[in-house]
């Protein structure tokens, strides 16, 4: 039997819902803080720009134990992940435990254990606290001459995440800075809300994934599949995985070459002058976008033109770029995306969770064990992040608990942090984005970490093909949580 605690979740996004969850389920007592006036965190619908919908499809963008309405199709919009995250947390009794429009503005270590969570209102103890605030806190900000002018004149600057009204370009000249999923998602809208001009402004092309290959093969057959995961290093492979994967490394490299031109054909990156130079597999990490249908369709017929460079300034009227091009503008979407970090977080604390080089010191990119009564849910972002966000969760409550199968030891966490980071540092340098905070294109490797841990007695699908060639099944982890070892608390 292990004692209740007083549990903080701070955020009640995809993350924060599956924390306070699986903590409540536990019997632990449990708050969660959202330092605005609606949950859903990124899917909140002042957060969510026109025309937003999953990249994943929804067998994967789901928790263990709710699926999304069968209705729903298999690329749901913003809206519907808000409404499929609220009926989520109405069933699972979550909302009364929400406090909203609460910001914590600080932690400190109590004396004893645990923590002080600081807000507006005060300071509360807890005993335990997990962060699910998502890996990017706050917009990105750029400054640039001649913004004031340009506002002036009846110019717009916004951040991508501050367009939420699509009337808002309707007859007018737009400029959109980025080349992200918002970026091209905001551009594909405009054009489509009446906009009497688009203009995508981009430094470097980057590979896109259609959601079907050759307009066929939907894209999670292809790249979310243990033989696909299986064509990466992944960390600590066994000596067979590491002989494998040197024997089939020729096979791999032509395989990867051959989707390298697929994908130039399917999007006609070639005629655009839009191949990307770096090969595909690099880029294969969370950063990766899927392409918005319907914009390499526009960038040829002209409704978006793009031109590669930056913004160097503003005039009225006028949106000035590095180029030297001078674009006539009335709007200027910025989807530059979000500053990584967690801001309330003592110094002391920063210096133990954060490497110099940014790269962060998280076990199982969960806790760490010189940062006690302290995890992070959601962090471990992947192609599936609501799975991979309830599977951690689970995993943090019995490591709060001090119930996982085989307790680590500090020094085998540090040890595992220490051997992940030179991993992610050398052999897999593109997964180093995120600030190490990446578990895709991991999945099944990093979820059968999770499992062994917890004690899971079933770990894969019966069927040995089904488990090498289909995608991840959130039904398949809950009956895989089924076999976990049960436990008490003490009342």
């Amino acid at each position: 039997m292990t004692k209740r605690k007083q549990v903080c979740v701070i955020g009640a996004g995809v993350s924060g819902l599956a924390a306070a969850h699986a903590f409540k389920e536990q019997g632990h007592v449990v708050t969660v803080l959202e330092r605005s006036h609606e949950l859903g965190g990124v899917w909140a619908p002042h957060r969510s720009y026109p025309g937003i919908r999953t990249q994943s499809p929804k067998d994967l963008y789901r928790y263990t134990d709710a699926a999304m309405p069968e209705e729903y199709p298999e690329w749901p919009s913003g809206a519907q992940v808000h409404a499929y995250l609220e009926s989520y947390a109405r069933a699972k009794a979550l909302l009364p435990l929400i406090r909203f429009n609460t910001t914590v503005t600080a932690l400190s270590r109590r004396d004893g254990g645990g923590w002080w969570v600081e807000t507006a209102e005060g300071r509360t103890g807890y005993d335990f606290v997990t962060i699910a605030s998502g890996v990017f806190s706050d917009r990105n900000e750029l400054i640039h001459p001649g913004m004031d002018e340009f506002r002036a004149g009846g110019g717009h600057i916004l951040h991508s995440s501050e367009y939420t009204d699509p009337a808002l370009v309707k007859g007018r000249k737009v400029v959109i800075l980025g080349f992200s999923k918002s970026a091209t998602d905001v551009a594909v809208n405009a054009v489509q809300q009446g906009a009497a001009s688009v203009t995508i402004v981009y430094l470097e092309p980057v590979w896109r994934v259609p959601y079907h290959f050759a307009g066929l093969i939907n894209f999670k057959r292809i790249l979310y599949c243990r033989a696909s995961e299986g064509m990466f290093p992944g960390w600590e492979m066994s000596w067979g995985e590491k002989l494998r994967h040197a024997l089939t490394k020729p096979l791999v490299w032509a395989n990867w070459r051959a989707l390298e031109s697929l994908l130039t054909m399917q999007f006609g990156l070639k005629k655009l002058g839009m191949r990307p130079k770096q090969p595909i597999e690099n880029g294969i990490a969370c950063g990766l976008s899927l392409a918005t249908e319907g914009f390499y369709p526009m960038l040829k017929d002209g409704r978006i033109k793009a031109i590669q460079g930056t913004i160097a300034g503003y005039e009225p009227g006028t949106v000035i770029l590095s180029t030297g091009d001078r674009l006539p503008a009335d709007i200027a979407l910025l989807a530059i995306g979000w500053k990584m970090g967690v801001p309330f977080l003592p110094d002391e604390v920063r210096q133990k969770l954060v490497e110099p080089d940014g790269q962060y010191r998280l076990y199982r990119l969960a806790v760490n064990p010189d940062v006690p009564d302290l995890g992070f849910t959601g962090f471990n972002s992947s192609f599936a992040t609501v799975l991979t966000s309830d599977m951690v969760a689970r995993w943090l409550v019995r490591y709060a608990d001090g119930k996982l199968a085989h307790q680590p030891s500090g020094s085998e966490m540090n040890g595992w942090i220490d051997r992940h980071l030179e991993w992610r540092r050398t052999v897999r340098p593109a997964a180093k984005g995120y600030g190490g905070l990446c578990s895709a294109p991991y999945h099944f490797r990093h979820l059968d970490d999770l499992l062994a841990d917890m004690g899971a007695v079933q770990r894969r699908r019966s069927n040995p093909l089904a488990e090498v060639f289909l995608p991840p099944d959130a039904d398949a982890y809950r009956s895989y949580l089924a076999t976990v070892p049960a436990y008490g608390l003490e009342i």
